[in-house]
């Protein structure tokens, strides 16, 4: 037994739970935590310039580690201002945990300065959060937190201590066991039988098509999902977070399905007659118009969490499992496979979506969005994690940039949180020392998280910056121009000029306008050490083809009219 105050305790907490990195911002009720810092060198600070953008960093360190993300933030204020990043995890399913600071026990519902009741605020969108009132309780609460961060399906927990409880001093002993082991969830099954059935509907498809998820990447799964494929010849469709759970250039691996996914993606769903639904949760941006979702297919659905079993579409299969565990459970009961005609048909509808893609077309002289991303692509090769905020940038690099490992993509899938790009590149940049990362915003998004180039600036951090600039809330525009009748109300945006304030922030910042200048300049930004915005001014009215308008079939897709440019001979 070591004598320590509550500050010290949790210090002492992260340490042992292995965190390295730590995202906040200090304020009067978590300073006890900020005073007993220094005794703990191995534990890293980043100070960042608002606190959503340390929830975000924590996020952005998570997905690109595996590992759980930490954000510090002070009372009141600053923990409200964590409430944005709280909800971005909880609808991504990133495991993290917010350490918040709170006014003294004794103040507790006096309204006093700087109090807000966080844990009611947050109970909806963490998976659980804690008010401490004993400095006793801290080491158990604090490794129950961890435990619950990153077991089953993940997602943030929230830890509240009152100011007196981190100055308190006990008697430290630290549980070598989380305090309270989460049940191991059973498959709904009796026997084998769900099992059996699901290899059954598998081995007598014809048109199979694996809907791959976020699940994937989460249970580890990447080498269990190829296998799958490989052995039942199956081609993988994959959602927003799912995009970089298998190599985009395999011959099974289709690419993003969904509102925005390419048209021979959704084409193949709705023409299955098996979708295995792998790790994801029919999200409406992925189905369309749920009366006519892939009308003549049966459904076989694996996920961790029972909840989202038959939640948005029935399934004739519906198995709770670690996808991993599931995987290889179900593996050997398939039996191998091959659909040629089937495969013959994707390809068709692949052909009449490269015939329609902008990048095989001639840009005019002008500087087009997609011609940018897939600059970036190759000029990466695609090893290089890319994080964006949330809008067209985002679509186009989920179209354009095709990524070869898992954890490539950092973004905000299921709360489509703006201002996400830049702080979750910090975040990035500290789980993968020595890699390249690339935040791809959006002139709006960017404008939200503008101040972090100091946080560039301060951890000398090497995260490149492309800002995507054509002078509208873009995605919002988008819809304006489609179901609005163009009434661009509020989405011109006026922006600064990008470069200089990155040099304003002791940044190279670079501007590219015409096609001719994309190669050598991102040459220049990946040649520069240390932080480089490059700001490309694209095609202001561009739009996101296809488009699946909200309430229609997933194969009435708006597309990219093919007249509007020549095809390149």
């Amino acid at each position: 037994m070591t004598m320590r105050s509550g500050a010290q305790i949790i210090w002492e907490c992260l340490q042992r739970e292995g965190v390295e990195v730590v995202f906040g911002y200090p304020g009067g009720c978590n300073l006890p935590m900020y005073d007993a810092l220094a005794e703990f060198p191995a534990i890293h600070h980043v100070l960042v310039r608002h606190e959503q953008n340390a929830g975000h960093a924590a996020d952005g360190f998570a997905r690109a580690s595996g590992k759980v993300g930490v954000a510090l933030g002070t009372s009141g204020p600053g923990a409200t201002n964590l409430v944005t990043a709280i909800a971005t995890a909880m609808l991504d399913s990133v495991p993290t945990v917010f350490i918040t600071g709170q006014v003294g026990t004794g103040l507790i519902g006096s309204d006093a300065f700087q109090e807000t009741d966080v844990t009611g605020v947050t109970l909806p969108i963490t998976k659980h959060n804690y008010l401490v009132m004993r400095t006793e309780e801290l080491a158990p609460v604090l490794r129950e937190a961890f435990h619950i961060a990153r077991s089953g399906r993940p997602g943030p927990v929230l830890v509240d201590i009152p100011k007196d409880v981190q100055i308190r001093q006990i008697d430290f002993s630290w549980p070598e066991e989380p305090p309270r082991r989460l049940s191991e969830r059973r498959p709904w099954t009796r026997g084998t039988s769900d099992w059996d059935k699901a290899a059954q509907l598998i081995n007598e498809a014809r048109r199979p098509v694996i809907l791959a998820g976020q699940g994937v990447l989460l249970a580890g799964a990447e080498e269990q999902l190829r296998a799958f494929a490989e052995k039942t010849g199956t081609p993988v469709a994959f959602t927003l977070l799912g995009l970089d759970a298998m190599p985009s250039d395999h011959p099974l691996a289709m690419a993003m399905m969904g509102m925005h996914g390419e048209a021979f993606v959704n084409h193949a769903i709705q023409g299955a007659d098996l979708l295995l639904a792998f790790g994801m949760r029919f999200d409406d941006r992925v189905t369309g118009k749920l009366a006519t979702y892939a009308p003549n297919a049966r459904k076989v659905h694996i996920d961790i969490d029972p909840a989202e079993l038959g939640k948005n579409v029935r399934a004739d299969v519906a198995i709770v499992s670690d996808l991993r565990v599931g995987l290889e459970r179900l593996l050997p009961l398939v039996q191998p496979a091959r659909h040629d005609d089937w495969m013959a048909q994707i390809a068709a509808w692949r052909g009449d979506t490269s015939r329609r893609d902008i990048v095989n077309l001639d840009s005019g002289g002008r500087l087009w969005a997609a011609h940018v991303i897939h600059e970036l692509w190759k000029s990466t090769g695609g090893d290089c994690v890319v994080t964006t905020d949330v809008g067209q940038h985002q679509m186009w690099v989920a179209q354009y940039f095709r990524p070869n490992k898992p954890h490539t993509f950092v973004w905000s899938g299921g709360l489509g949180t703006m201002g996400f790009g830049l702080p979750s590149a910090v975040g990035a940049q500290f789980a993968r020392r020595g890699e390249r990362v690339w935040a791809v915003c959006g002139d709006g998004g960017f404008q939200m998280s503008i101040p972090e180039l100091a946080t560039l600036a301060q951890e000398r951090l090497p995260v490149k910056i492309a800002v995507i600039n054509n002078g509208y809330l873009g995605m919002v525009r988008q819809w304006q121009e489609f179901f609005y009748d163009k009434n661009y109300q509020s989405t011109p945006l006026l922006s600064p000029d990008f470069v200089k304030l990155a040099e304003a922030y002791g940044i190279l910042g670079l501007r590219v306008e015409r096609p001719s200048e994309l190669s050598e300049t991102i040459r220049r930004a990946h040649e520069t050490p240390g932080p480089v915005l490059v700001e490309f001014r694209v095609v202001k009215e561009d739009l996101v083809y296809p488009m699946v308008p909200a309430g229609v079939d997933l194969d009435q897709m708006i597309r990219r009219p093919t007249p509007q440019f020549e095809e390149n001979t």
